[in-house]
């Protein structure tokens, strides 16, 4: 398991693709991960980046960093893919916007 990562996880009653946002080393080390959802509800707005075929996913979708939260990693099924290095740095905007870090 690494940062940038999509992976199908049970979130609550579902299960849906997430994106593995904690550090690598807190990843190896700790029970519990920060992930963010993707979702097919798109709103263009900062705190959420584009996914879709390239990125493993049957529709467009969006990395909703606005709601990130703690999962344990046996909550995580399997890997779908990794996001590409552009896709990662949209991902640190996003999570900058989000948390107020900009």
């Amino acid at each position: 398991m690494q940062r940038g990562e999509i992976w199908w996880g049970f979130m609550g009653a579902k299960t849906r693709p997430v994106v593995l946002v904690s550090r690598d080393s807190e990843i190896q080390a700790r029970r519990f991960i920060l992930v963010a959802p993707v979702t097919s509800r798109i709103r263009q707005i900062d705190s959420e980046v584009t996914l879709g075929e390239e990125d493993g996913l049957h529709k467009p979708c969006v990395i909703s960093t606005s709601n990130i939260g703690l999962v344990t990693k046996n909550r995580l099924i399997r890997r779908i893919s990794t996001l590409s290095c552009t896709k990662r740095d949209a991902l640190d905007a996003a999570l900058r916007f989000s948390l107020g870090l900009d």
